[in-house]
């Protein structure tokens, strides 16, 4: 299920339509619900395909190991450095220093 949230412009009072969409996912046996960018969920189901999983014990993983204060954040970094790590990025010493 995603929904689009809105909320009014600063200069009109037509309503603006986010561009992140609303999940619920199971974390640990509990429902939650995750608002993330179309392309952040795509690259989720992706990487749960592609390592064999659901997107629910994904997310469960992710939450299990986060580093982050909230579970958005460390579903968002999580999914760049999955995909820097396949491209061999992450172990270059200029990526490891901004990352401090």
């Amino acid at each position: 299920m995603a929904l689009a949230s809105s909320r009014r412009s600063a200069q009109s009072d037509k309503p603006l339509l986010s561009s992140l969409a609303l999940h619920n996912v199971i974390v640990n046996g509990r429902r939650t619900s995750v608002r993330l960018e179309a392309s952040m969920w795509d690259g989720l189901q992706d990487i749960a395909r592609r390592r064999g999983m659901s997107v629910n014990d994904l997310v469960t993983e992710i939450e299990r190991n986060r580093g982050t204060p909230g579970l958005t954040a460390a579903i968002r970094v999580y999914i760049v450095d999955f995909y820097r790590r396949a491209l061999g990025m992450i172990d270059r010493p200029e990526v490891a220093a901004r990352r401090m």
